[in-house]
């Protein structure tokens, strides 16, 4: 009895992806599956970045494969490709930016540009094309947590390409001005600056490009949640009742432009005693869940108030690159692919489908 396409789409339906949770068949991940005698070959095609699991997936489908009746050879390519998705209704993708996420806090202090550039490596540690754009104006933190220093290069005179460092591309008020001088600016020059940093930046094929918000939730933030196209925001907190109370105002200020919120991350959720190894919950406990229970969002994970994530960053190395295959970095990363995977499943971008309609008089 030979096998059949049908056969092997039935086997295939019945194996779960680890990170979306839905078997391949349903989840559209199966492309270019051919039955030759017994012999099977296919792609499996995430839409999301997962390098790190590629063998593992690849090994699950084969071993499932194998099993059927009549099996001889199995093939499977394991591949990622990330496309476009929907952004805030009037507004279109940049080009070379397929997905722009907005890391934002409701207060300072909290741990979100430490987050941001984790996510950022994380991401480009998975195999995607990232880019990391520094919005906090007054104060960017990005230059020195990513080890870059220097002047952009401008090649036309009119834009400027972005610096680079660990396979991050990277765009920040800190490379224009003196480490030391204050930006005694008011909002409209702020937001003026923002967007010709995000629009005069010559980003190279971006499958995402994180942007390390600044906390609050002023005019800055409203401008730029209005006129920057973007897929999704992270809201970064504290388990503090203080920090939460803020994080909410950030959150409820996404929904009223009309950007998803694809999760919450609690930062310094336990502290462990470099010296004993006890746990406290210094900021309290549980903040992040039962925000995310109140506002139904995803809790993305928590990270634990350590010095090692604050040394990292402040050496230029942070702990994504430092610590590749540590436990923070595995938080980390595990974070990126959730947030991957909510971008992943939202509708694609169909604006460039559309024709566009040119009235002539003759």
């Amino acid at each position: 009895m030979s096998i059949t396409v049908e056969d092997v789409k039935a086997a295939l339906s019945q194996i779960v992806d680890p990170n979306t949770t839905k078997d391949y068949v349903s989840g559209k991940a199966v492309k270019n599956l051919k039955v030759e005698g017994g012999d099977i070959s296919l792609d499996i095609e995430l839409g999301y970045p997962a390098k790190s699991q590629f063998d593992a997936i690849r090994a699950s489908v084969i071993a499932a494969l194998r099993v059927l009746p009549g099996a001889g050879n199995v093939s499977v390519n394991v591949h990622s490709k990330v496309i476009s998705h929907t952004v805030q209704r009037g507004l279109k993708l940049m080009p070379n930016v397929k997905n722009i996420i907005a890391v934002a806090s409701g207060k300072g202090g909290v741990g979100k540009s430490t987050t941001a550039v984790n996510l950022a490596l994380a991401l480009a540690a998975e195999g995607a094309s990232v880019g990391l754009l520094d919005a906090d104006i007054y104060g960017p933190s990005q230059p020195m947590m990513l080890g870059v220093s220097g002047r952009p290069e401008t090649k036309d005179g009119k834009t400027m390409e972005p610096l680079e460092n660990y396979g991050v591309q990277v765009s920040s008020i800190g490379f224009l001005i003196d480490p030391d001088e204050p930006m005694v600016w008011r909002g409209p020059m702020v937001t003026q600056a923002l967007q010709q940093l995000l629009e005069q930046t010559n980003w190279r094929d971006l499958d995402y490009l994180i942007v390390d918000m600044p906390p609050g939730t002023g005019d800055i933030q409203l401008t730029l949640s209005q006129k920057v196209p973007v897929t999704g925001a992270v809201i970064v907190t504290t388990p503090q009742d203080i920090a939460l109370l803020d994080a909410r105002k950030g959150l409820k200020m996404f929904e009223k432009v009309g950007i998803p919120i694809l999760g919450i991350v609690e930062n310094m959720s336990t502290h462990i005693c470099s010296n004993c190894g006890h746990a406290e919950e210094i900021f309290g406990a549980g903040g992040g869940a039962k925000m995310c229970k109140d506002f139904n969002v995803e809790f993305l994970g928590a990270l634990p108030l350590t010095l090692s994530i604050r040394e990292q960053a402040d050496s230029g190395k942070p702990t994504v690159v430092a610590e590749p295959d540590g436990q923070v970095a595995a938080i980390y990363k595990d974070i990126a692919r959730k947030i991957a995977v909510q971008v992943a499943e939202k509708a694609k971008d169909m604006t460039s489908k559309f024709p566009s309609i040119v009235i002539k008089n003759d």
